[in-house]
Order: structure tokens, then sequence, then C-alpha cells
């Protein structure tokens, strides 16, 4: 609280005279943080004979109101409880003289403010259209009638009672309780001399008569775990991104090159902050020419072995690696270098931890009332309640929150799958059917129809992407025509059958061959990421270069075949840290990358270094080639010239371009050199350059190259194609 040093002396002025005592109900719902207008009860009230004025101020040794100059001292009514009537004809200007072990502090009294949220937010907010929520609840920095302090709002309509308690106050609640506003659910309170850095939480009250303490659901930042208090926060980032913003929703993102490098800040490099991560993050981005970069979930969370999917606050940047400005230092200069950013974003369910969103005022809020729908019967959480027009709000303002407040560039929602059906995970008997019948979840519906299209409206040049695991129709469709309105999908298909048919044996790859040309039956029915993400490179599944079978020469030539492969397939490509340079190793989360595969005195470093630059040379061929973004959701984009040769292990295809310029993606998945092969090319180009050959000296291949154009004659191009290696090709000019 805002203190004065020094204290006007008491001095002589009018008589007070004895205060009405408080009803007995009413002294007792305050003292026990159950009432909900303490302002009719503190502050100064006209009554009969003048001005009543009341304080609750536990463990002060006396309490006087400050008028004019003049200190009034109040009785005591025990408990914290001080009150007069001074003889005033109307409330006046005052201050509040409060002594602690003799030493007086003058201040302001928090109930002498009118409330300093709108008629129009609380109304937003109980129709659950408050786009920016963010700035109606939650902790608030402000002057407010004058005063400088922060102004406390929080949504919790069943609780009896809810307090402020911080480091102000020793986190006692007691002399601090906040009023209802009214149906909307939401109690408010200003706080004067409060202001940034503040630790606090809401001592709630709740209708069963429990008490407890929850950190702010709209808390904007938090204490580092494992302490759980909420920080009071204001912005003081000035952006130097404008160019940037101004022009990345130029060209819609499934015709722009979309290539992501996914990244777990805490251990990408362990132990730098954002700020730290800014300066050399961008750099390695860049020179390995991603478009993107995609953050595992950035939100607050506890635990840091859950990655960040277990999040306890939706509006706060983790603390672990500093400040929100600072994570806006980094977005920003990611920005700067030219590199998107994209957060993933998680509003399939919460952890149960008693001091965040479980039961949050005391009764089932953010998570619905059935049981048989609260709980995630796979992550030991609670799932949202969609259907609560609230908690809807909460959600889509915290997905427009990320990219106003923060300047990301899209979301990448998780574990969709577990929020669209009703019987995720679920057996007969634990779930009940939507009024249809059926088993889609129509509110989660509903809420990411509503999401995607208030991000898009709201923030041009976003793009949100679903983690969907299922063959779910219209993931990618627009909301107005009955779709979800995601931008992009992760093609879980893709991913699955082509790692499969990567890990046999090439003496058996004949067998699955189906597993890489299956993809392209679908490639056109949504708007497709292909994904090499974390979940496919820990808990047992080994990383991407050791999938491969045979030896290390051989698993490091599969692992850039496929490399090749992938950066050519219809849809953009997302590629996990440490898989740019065939990390052998599980990803921990504890020590990140294995760095030092890269270091010049480690004997196998030319081998990573290898992988590396096939990373950088693929991205810059790739941004440099429409043909292989530009249509990727136009099936005249696309055209097999080899997809039946199962025998050969081999696979041959064309992309094109807006223009028709085609680009011939050759892949040899056996591990023999196979000469003379021929390819109908009819009618594309009298010569075709090698411009990509993963099994090329520099990037520890055995140089099977073609170092000259190679000619077509009758319609047919005769190529060598190097042992487990993927070839580009493109027209020449010879």
């Amino acid at each position: 609280m805002a203190l004065r040093d020094t204290a006007p002396p008491e001095a002589a002025g009018p008589r007070p005279l004895a205060a009405p005592a408080l009803d007995p109900a009413d002294r007792a719902r305050l003292l026990s943080g159950a009432h909900h207008d303490p302002h009719a009860l503190l502050g100064a009230h006209p009554v009969a004979g003048g001005v009543l004025f009341r304080a609750l101020r536990p463990f002060a040794d006396s309490v006087s109101v400050v008028v004019g100059g003049t200190a009034t001292p109040l009785a005591s009514e025990e408990d914290g409880l001080f009150a007069a009537v001074l003889p005033l004809d109307e409330v006046p200007a005052y201050t509040l003289r409060v002594a602690y072990d003799g030493d007086p502090r003058e201040v302001e009294d928090p109930y002498r403010f009118l409330p300093a949220l709108g008629d129009l937010d609380l109304h937003l907010v109980r129709e659950g259209r408050h786009e920016e929520l963010w700035r109606a609840l939650g902790a608030e920095p402000m002057t407010h009638e004058g005063v400088a302090g922060t102004r406390f709002t929080v949504w919790a309509p069943n609780a009896r009672g809810v307090r402020v308690a911080g480091d102000f106050c020793c986190w006692d609640g007691t002399a601090f309780p906040m009023r209802s506003l009214g149906a909307a659910g939401v109690w408010e309170l200003f706080l004067p001399g409060i202001g940034e850095g503040t630790r606090y939480k809401f001592e709630i009250t709740s209708r069963h008569g429990g008490r407890f303490l929850k950190a702010d659901p709209m808390a904007r930042r938090a204490e580092v775990p494992p302490d759980t208090a909420s920080i009071v926060h204001a912005s003081h980032y000035t952006w130097g991104d404008a160019e940037w913003m101004a022009h990345r929703g130029d060209v819609p993102v499934h015709r722009a090159p979309f290539s992501v490098y996914e990244v777990h800040l805490p251990s990408w490099r362990p132990g730098l902050s954002y700020r730290e991560l800014a300066e050399v993050l961008p750099a390695y981005v860049t020179d390995l020419g991603f478009t993107h970069v995609e953050f595992m979930p950035v939100a607050q969370h506890p635990f840091a072995g859950s990655w960040g999917y277990q999040v306890t606050g939706f509006y706060a940047p983790t603390a672990r690696l500093g400040t929100p400005d600072d994570f806006k230092y980094l977005v920003d200069a990611l920005h700067r270098a030219g590199v998107g950013v994209i957060v993933d974003w998680v509003p399939a369910h919460f952890p149960k931890d008693d001091w965040a969103l479980a039961r949050f005022d005391g009764d089932p809020l953010y998570e619905p009332g059935d049981a048989r729908r609260a709980e995630h019967p796979d992550w030991g959480t609670f799932e949202f309640d969609y259907a609560r027009t609230e908690v809807r709000n909460f959600l889509v303002a915290n997905a427009t929150y990320w990219c106003e407040e923060f300047h990301v560039d899209g979301l990448r929602v998780d574990a969709v799958a577990s929020m669209l059906y009703l019987d995720y995970s679920r057996d007969s008997g634990q779930w009940e059917p939507n009024v249809y019948g059926g088993r889609e979840d129509l509110a989660a519906m509903a809420f990411l129809q509503e999401m995607n299209a208030t991000v898009y409206r709201r923030c041009p040049g976003v793009v949100t992407i679903a983690e969907e695991s299922t063959a779910w129709g219209g993931v990618t469709r627009p909301t107005d025509s009955g779709g979800l309105g995601f931008g992009l999908k992760w093609n879980m298909g893709w991913m699955h059958d082509s790692l499969q048919y990567m890990a046999k044996e090439p003496v058996h790859r004949k067998y699955h061959h189906n597993e890489m040309t299956f993809s392209m039956m679908y490639a056109y029915s949504e708007n497709y990421v292909l994904p090499i993400s974390h979940d496919e490179v820990v808990h047992g599944k080994q990383a991407l270069v050791s999938k491969m079978p045979g030896d290390w020469w051989q698993r490091r030539a599969n692992h850039r075949a496929y490399l090749g492969f992938m950066w050519a397939h219809p849809g953009k490509q997302l590629l996990f840290m440490g898989q740019e340079f065939a990390q052998g190793a599980e990803w921990s989360e504890a020590h990140g990358p294995e760095w030092w595969l890269l270091d010049p005195g480690y004997a196998s470093a030319g081998d990573h270094r290898g992988v590396q630059d096939l990373v950088r040379d693929l991205n810059a061929l790739y941004r440099s080639t429409p043909a292989l973004w530009e249509r990727d959701t136009d099936p005249a984009g696309f055209r097999w010239v080899l997809g039946d040769a199962a025998d050969d292990n081999v696979l041959a295809f064309l992309r094109y371009g807006a223009d028709g310029g085609p680009l011939l993606a050759v892949s040899n998945f056996s591990p023999v050199v196979r000469h003379d092969y021929l390819l109908p090319v009819p009618g594309e180009a009298p010569a075709w350059e090698e411009v990509l050959n993963t099994d090329a000296a520099r990037y520890g291949g055995g140089d099977v190259v073609h170092a000259e154009p190679v000619k077509t004659a009758n319609g047919e191009l005769t190529l060598t194609l190097p042992p487990l290696a993927t070839v580009w090709l493109r027209p020449s000019s010879v």
C-alpha cells in the first residue's frame, strides 16, 4: 500500500460520535471473508448525525481518519475494526492514518473508491463475448479517481467471498475483501499504492465454507516454480517489428513457404534466458533457412517435465526464462531476423493443482460439473467446460492475447482430437452421447470455430494449426462452410506411415510401398503440415536417425533421403530440434540437443555437420522453388512419375508452381545404385539439372551425383540413382 512516512498530527476538530454497531451477521461474514459487499460496510457513508467512517485493519494499534489535515481517531470495535461518526454534511476527501507497533503511516482507503470496472466490461464477461478479457480481469495497474494503484478482478461466481492477499499484507487477506459486481460473477477491488512486481493471490471462501488461496487465472506474470504466486505486471516493451507485422499476411500461408523448426525453449540451450536466447536462436534458425520456429508451450506450468503441456497460467509466459517483456524481446528478435513465431497452445486440459484452476471457487468452474466429462482419462487432468460461455471466452480471449500482446504468428493447438470426441479414451458407460446421439462434442466444435474465426478476424497474418490425429472432416475448412476453421493441420497419417516404412529393412520395404504413396490419396482433403515433432523422438520411439535400419552410414543415408522426400512432398514441414544434425539419442528436456556432436574435435562431427548442411540446402532450395509450396493445396500441383515401383523401392513425382514450372523429386530407398533408371517425363523439358542430391559427399554420402544436365529421350529421363538417397532435378537451360 502507498504510505506517507510522515503523518499529520492529531488536532482538535469535530468531536467524533460513536458508530452504530454492525449487524452481527454482516460482521461475521465480513470477518470470515464471506461478504459479497464489503464496500457497504467499510469506507465512508452518510448516516444520521454525520458521516460514518469504518476501517478493517487487523493487528493495527490505532486508526484515524484524516480530513483537511486533521486526524481524528476511530474507536476500536475489536477484531481489527475501527469506526466513528464525524459530524460532517457530506463525505469528504480523506485518508487513513494507521499505526502498527507505534509507527503511524498515512494511506488511501480502498473502500472509498467506486468500481474500476465498467458496465460494458461486465456485460461482455457475462455474455462470454469479451474479446480482450485480459483488460477486464486480473491485476491491472492503473490510476483510478486520481490515485495510482492496481485494480484486482476475478471471476468466481460460486464464491461466498473473495479477498486479495499478497506480500503487502503478509498473505493475510482479512483487510482486503472484494465486492461482487452482480450477476457476472466478477469480484473487484482497487488497491491504491499497489504496483508492478507485487505478488498476490485470491483468497476464496467457497459456498461450502472452505477457504483457500488461488493464483489469478488471468495473471500476466507469475513466480518461478515451485513458487506459485501471481505478480502484478504491466508491459513497457517497445516493439521493433512493425515491418514484419505489416507484411506477414501478404501471402496466405498455404501458398507461401513454411518450414518450421520446433523448439523446446528451456532445453534448446539449457540455462539461457529469453533475452540470451534472442542473441543466438534467430541466427541459428536463419542460417538453416527455416521460415518459422514453433515453441513448445511457453505458458506458465509448474512441472518442467510436462514440457509445458500442463498449463496453470494461460496468460503468463513461463517465468523460468524471464519476464513477459523478455519473451516479447525474443519474439521481436526473431521477427527482425525474418523468422515467424508459432506457439503451442493447450486448450484441451489443465492440471489439478489445488492453487490453480481446478475447482477454482470451490465448485467445478473451468471444468464440467459432470464427473464423466471433467477428468481426462489419459493425463490425470481436467478438461475445460466448452459449453460454458465464460470458459469459452477465457480460452478464445487467450488465443487472441498471445497473438496481439506477444505478436506471435501462429497457434498450434494441441490434442484437438481429445476435445472433439465425447468418447475419447473412454469405454462404454463412461460417456454420454450428444443431443443427436453421436459421439461428437458439439460444444468443443463450437469453441474451436469461434476461436479460429476470432483469431483470423482480429489478427491478420496469423495461422492456426491443429494437431488432430483422426480423420475428422473439415478441420481446415472455413467456419462459414461448417469446418473448424484451422489454417493448417498436422498430417499424423503421413508421419506414422512414412516412419513405419523407413524403419523397415530395405529388403522388406517393397511390401510396404503403399505406406509411402497412400498419403497422396488424401493430400488435398486438408491443408497439411508434415510433422516430425518432439512426440516422435521420445519415450522409446528413438531419434529420427536411430529409427533407420542398417549401420551408421546407412542410417544417416536413410535419414537424409527421408528429409529430401519430406521437403518435396506436398504440405509444409516441421522438424524437431536435434534432428537437423542427426542426433542419435532421444531428446531429453533435462539436457536438450547434443550440440557436442558438432564440435570440430569430435571424431564423427563431420557426419552430423553433413546432415545439418543438407537441411540448410533443403530449406534454401525450398524457399527459392515455388513449385514446392505455391500449390500445396492444389491437386494440379502434383503428378506421379513413378508411384508403383515397389520392387525397386523407388518413388518419383513432379511438383508444379503457379507458372507451371516443375521440380522432379526421385527417392531410391534401396541400398544399391540403380544405373540407367528410366523415368517417363514426356513433354516436361529437354534436359534436367540436378539441384540437390542427398548422397553428395558434402552431406556424408557416396557422391553418386549428376554433375552435368541429363537430357530426355523419347519422353524418358535416364538417371543413375544413388543408394538410399533423394535427388531433386529441374529443367535445364542447356
